[in-house]
């Protein structure tokens, strides 16, 4: 493997950590931290990039086990695959981070954890970027613990495509085709996926036997088409449709047990629906874009005959001019326009009216190296809650004194509104409720191979269920959140490349004191990959969890204290042409992330993927 190639393959790998080299930066362009495209090297904000070879070299199925690669995040799941699992994001939990598909919503507005991760696959997706910290100030509400916006392909110039088939344990099939077709003046994008697997039983009461359990199976069928044109030098649309259809089997709760029944049958059906169309105009003065998003939510669960369906859908209708001054500088401004729609038996409706701005300064040659500044501003109005202003300030700089050395510190505010649910549902919702507020700072010291991140996060009237009143409430007071991030990427040989990340929670305490539940007090991940044969990859990620206990104030069983090992290989049989595997849980170590639901034991995944 020549040296140029492997470097590729190494800035391709360590995208996955926050990178600060300015040669690579300048080379990455991010679109989620100020709403328009940006040079990394250039934003401010703690942005993490998973590109598609990382999704590729490490042969992820879910987008939870891809955005679990990243420091200052974790995850718990009721079961394995397609049930239902929680992203935690610098220990915030799925609620506060708001979830993008190509910048339309896919938080579920009927719901009451945010956005629907179980049925996320990474096919066809070109990168996922993470903005960490409070970022209302932007994007307004649900963005307290950061933003998370996942970019799907559409097509390199001239025409692609490619058809993958995966086999494996719990008969388990992966299938995926992908086509497009790319000019100076059109593109064309399609994609169709298909997971189906007869899984494992999602309830393992603990001490029991997982194979004496019944199977809880899965199926999810995913299509998304993307088409753009440029009606001339000036202008072009873009629009897209996304389809998410998923079944899954789950385990009923027994009055007669006073639990779940791991050998009952409860079934779930889905499906989520997301379009846009937009459209983008660049003349002298300023770079000008009209959108209009569109997500549905659709739940159905026939055994149930409480709830059995729930309906939701959020429209959002936006505008933004980038207006760039000197030579790289550029204020945004833009307003929005956002509907959030709870049908059946609630049958409620929010609405929301958005101002924002955000301005960003690059200094050269100041204190003896590059100086970034970015400022942005938001104002919100509701017609349920009062009105709410947000910010954020960011400052990074580039140390040329110190070749390697970069500097960034950020503070920002946010908030969470309450769901429809919460406010509205019978028995439960309360219509007294008001959005959470948040405030949040991070100072990162980067240099050359190593990153250092300290977080601080506070929570002002906390939404959670309030056993006293026996519904929703504002837990009065402040939530606290710190810790320390530290990640860590080299290639250490020729040919050897090592990627490790750990984080740890100093504090993660409600307004009373009590340790939050499900967040692991350390987490420490490794990857190393190897390339000295030719054609083939061969790489072992592995996560040691921390202390981590299932219920709030370190009540209910210890779900922490356990290491994960994974492989991965891969061989490319001719140019268009690869065969890979993995396997997962590679010990076969019997753990659990929230008490009482199952993880996957050893299992064995093979696949081939043509493409041309």
């Amino acid at each position: 493997m020549t040296t140029k190639t492997l470097s590729l393959i190494a800035a391709s790998l360590l995208l996955s950590n926050t990178i600060y080299a300015e040669e690579t930066l300048k080379d990455i362009t991010v679109t989620t931290a100020n709403k328009t495209a940006q040079s990394l090297q250039n934003v401010t904000s703690n942005v993490e990039v998973i590109t598609a070879d990382d999704i590729e070299e490490r042969g992820y199925t879910t987008v939870v086990e891809a955005l679990n690669s990243l420091p200052g995040i974790s995850f718990s799941s009721n079961g394995g695959l397609g049930q239902p699992a929680s992203v935690y994001l610098r220990g915030m939990d799925s609620k506060r981070t708001l979830v993008l598909i190509d910048g339309i919503r896919y938080n579920d507005p009927t719901g009451l954890n945010g956005a629907p991760f179980s049925d996320l696959l990474v096919d066809d997706i070109e990168r996922i970027e993470v903005v960490k910290g409070a970022q209302s100030g932007i994007w307004g509400a649900d963005a307290s613990a950061g933003v998370i916006n996942i970019i799907t392909k559409s097509g390199t110039k001239g025409t692609h495509g490619s058809i993958k088939a995966e086999q494996g344990s719990f008969n388990t099939t992966h299938t995926n085709v992908e086509l497009s077709h790319h000019t100076e003046s059109y593109y064309l994008a399609a994609s169709g996926s298909k997971v189906s697997s007869d899984g494992f039983s999602a309830v393992q009461p603990y001490g029991t036997d997982l194979d004496n359990l019944e199977d809880d199976g899965y199926e999810n069928k995913t299509y998304a088409f993307k088409a753009g044109i440029h009606l001339n030098e000036t202008n072009k649309i873009d629009l897209s449709h996304r389809v998410i259809d998923s079944k899954t089997e789950a385990d009923a709760y027994s009055f007669i047990l006073g639990g779940f029944d791991p050998n009952s049958q409860y079934d779930a059906d889905a499906k989520y629906t997301f379009s846009s169309l937009k459209l983008n105009h660049v003349d002298s003065f300023n770079e000008l874009n009209l959108y209009a998003n569109r997500s549905t939510f659709s739940r159905y669960y026939p055994q149930d005959g409480f709830s059995p369906r729930f309906d939701g859908e959020t429209r959002e209708y936006g505008i933004t001019s980038k207006i760039t001054y000197r030579t790289a500088d550029f204020l945004l401004i833009g307003a929005d326009y956002k509907t959030f729609k709870h049908k059946n038996s609630i049958s409620k409706k929010t609405r929301n009216k958005g101002l924002f701005l955000s301005n960003t300064n690059i200094f050269e040659g100041f204190m003896g190296g590059k100086t970034i500044v970015n400022e942005s501003l938001r104002y919100d109005k509701y017609d349920t809650f009062k009105n709410k202003v947000t910010g954020k300030i960011g400052l990074k700089h580039i140390h040329e004194n110190i070749p390697g050395l970069t500097t960034s510190l950020n503070y920002g505010t946010a908030y969470n509104i309450p769901t429809l649910y919460q406010l509205y549902t019978p028995f439960f919702g309360n219509n007294t409720l008001k959005p959470e507020t948040t405030k949040s700072w991070d100072l990162t010291i980067a240099y050359k191979d190593f990153t250092l991140t300290y977080f601080h996060t506070r929570i002002e009237d906390l939404i959670d269920y309030d056993t006293s009143i026996f519904k929703y409430g504002n837990l009065s007071g402040t939530s606290k959140i710190n810790g320390i991030e530290i990640a860590y990427k080299k290639e250490i040989m020729e040919d050897l490349l090592l990627s490790t990340n750990y984080t740890h929670l100093i504090t993660a305490k409600d307004s009373n004191n009590r340790t939050l539940g499900r967040r692991p007090k350390d987490d420490l991940k490794v990857g190393i990959d190897y390339y000295g044969i030719e054609n083939l990859h061969i790489g072992v990620d592995g996560e040691y969890v921390g202390k981590r206990y299932d219920r709030i104030d370190n009540q209910g069983r210890q779900t922490g204290k356990y290491t994960i090992v994974n492989m991965t290989a891969d061989y490319q049989l001719n140019r268009n042409v690869k065969l890979y595997g993995k396997v997962i849980n590679a010990t076969d170590k019997s753990y659990q992330t929230v008490d009482g639901y199952a993880s996957s034991p050893r299992a064995f995944t093979i696949g081939l993927k043509a493409s041309f």
